[in-house]
């Protein structure tokens, strides 16, 4: 008798295969389809690539300033091949455990494209098959009373002359293709980075902390754009002390290579609001202007119809992630909004949750961002410009990390924690981190965020000493009278 799944997953992604593992934990049958690597951009090409990058280059740079904390030791070098093979055992070791994880829970996973093929009524109820096509071309079909697409997104591409010249590099093909220089360099001496988002801003990093010298070109009027001001002047100050360029509210015209060399071109506007073109020149280039999602052959042409999708080419979809076909759910990158992997995970609980008639156990209202770079930075709630904006009266607590004793003794940069309260209340409304192990400490003010503690709740907590966390409790305790 053909098995007909519960649940079949298309993306094994931190979205997909975890949800795919919580419907198995319930005693569901569930079918993964996955047509790379499991674990998906996140873990191949993403999230743990590049902290493993800004890990290895941050401890370089440190060894480098060893004689400040009394340590004597020769110049140190970057073995790029090394490297590469450390990023390789720690994708491969996580991957492996992803592997052991779906085995364990009997999860089925087919390894090729998937796509919606078919829907049909049955006597037992809904039928949808899944069409997966191997990259030899065989074919195989699954039939399966749900469907979950968690297929993530991909690079996105701006009509830029020259974009496509060969040796740009993008989010992904600057990890993918194993290189931090060209085939004659261990790295790059000179680089620019087209984007002053997340991926930007910690490519910038990384690669500085090399040595090499890096220009980053941003459209906007500031780097990290949607996150607090301050952030992204401190940050802005902190990377032009090591050498970092950043030129904002400049929009690239072209890219050109000539003798092994990238140019590129970029207007500026005047005081009288005419453009000025002007160029730099670098051996490598990186464009990281953000993601568009991953939908190639989602839906056989049966079941394709242009409803299913946003203006923008995203999967739409309701309060409890279904899309309008009967049994297909999406989460994720592939249907827009905060485009993060934690996010990714907390919408396929939620998605299978609902599926199987289950409460929600998690509040998607709440969701921190983090961007790794040195000194981290972590947000979570709503920014002071945020809450006003809203209409609320709110006063802010502020504490700076160059006295924190953990900060001093660990040689940290500038940096800071900040709390955003309602105005009276004092009911906790966001924070914002600058700081060494921000995106570690964000958990609890996220926790405190949605659980509408006030900022005497947070003082009320004993920090231990010398920590980083004892910030949080210093912000706290300046907004009570």
């Amino acid at each position: 008798m053909e098995q007909i799944f519960d649940l079949a997953v298309i993306g094994g992604g931190p979205g997909g295969y975890l949800a795919a593992l919580k419907a198995a934990k319930l005693g569901k049958a569930v079918a993964l389809v996955e047509k790379r690597d499991l674990g998906g951009t996140c873990l191949n090409r993403g999230c743990i690539p590049t902290k493993t990058l800004l890990h290895s280059t941050e401890t370089y740079r440190g060894i480098g300033e060893a004689e400040k904390l009394g340590i004597q030791c020769q110049k140190p070098e970057f073995d790029t091949e090394a490297f590469w093979q450390y990023k390789d055992n720690v994708v491969q070791s996580l991957r492996d455990g992803i592997a052991q994880m779906l085995k364990k829970q009997k999860v089925t996973v087919f390894q090729g494209c998937g796509s919606v093929a078919d829907i049909q009524e049955s006597g037992d109820g809904q039928v949808i098959t899944v069409d997966v096509t191997g990259a030899d071309g065989s074919k195989e079909a699954i039939r399966t009373a749900r469907v979950l697409i968690a297929t993530g997104s991909k690079p996105a591409v701006l009509p830029i002359p020259g974009i496509d010249t060969p040796g740009v590099m993008n989010s992904d093909t600057v990890l993918d293709e194993n290189r931090l220089g060209d085939d004659k360099k261990s790295r790059y001496e000179t680089m620019i980075i087209i984007g002053g988002g997340v991926i930007g801003m910690e490519m910038a990093t990384a690669y500085s902390n090399l040595g090499s010298q890096v220009t980053v070109i941003e459209a906007m009027d500031r780097i990290l754009p949607v996150m607090d001001k301050e952030i992204s002047q401190n940050l802005k100050m902190i990377l032009k002390k090591r050498g970092v360029e950043i030129i904002t509210s400049a929009t690239v015209k072209e890219i050109s290579k000539k003798d092994g060399s990238f140019t590129c071109q970029y207007a500026v506007k005047n005081k009288k609001g005419e453009e000025d073109l002007q160029s730099v020149k670098a051996d490598g280039i990186l464009i990281s202007i953000g993601r568009k999602p991953e939908t190639d052959g989602l839906f056989s042409e049966k079941l394709q119809k242009d409803s299913l999708w946003t203006s923008r080419r995203f999967l739409k979809v309701d309060e409890n992630y279904q899309t309008e076909l009967p049994g297909v759910y999406a989460i994720g990158d592939v249907i827009g909004g905060i485009q993060l992997a934690h996010v990714a995970t907390a919408e396929g609980y939620r998605a299978v949750e609902h599926m199987f008639s289950l409460p929600f156990s998690q509040n998607l209202s709440i969701i921190p961002s983090c961007v790794y770079t040195d000194p981290e930075i972590a947000c979570v709630g709503m920014t002071a410009d945020e809450a006003k904006a809203a209409g609320m009266e709110v006063e802010t607590g502020k504490y700076i990390m160059s006295v924190n004793g953990k900060s001093v003794l660990t040689l940290q940069e500038r940096g800071f924690i900040k709390l955003v309260a309602e105005k009276g209340s004092g009911r906790l409304l966001g924070a914002q981190l600058m700081c060494a192990r921000a995106t570690d400490m964000i958990g609890e003010l996220g926790l405190a965020v949605g659980k509408q503690m006030n900022v005497k709740d947070l003082a009320s907590a004993v920090m231990a000493h010398p920590t980083f966390a004892e910030g949080i409790y210093e912000a706290a305790e300046s907004m009570i009278d």
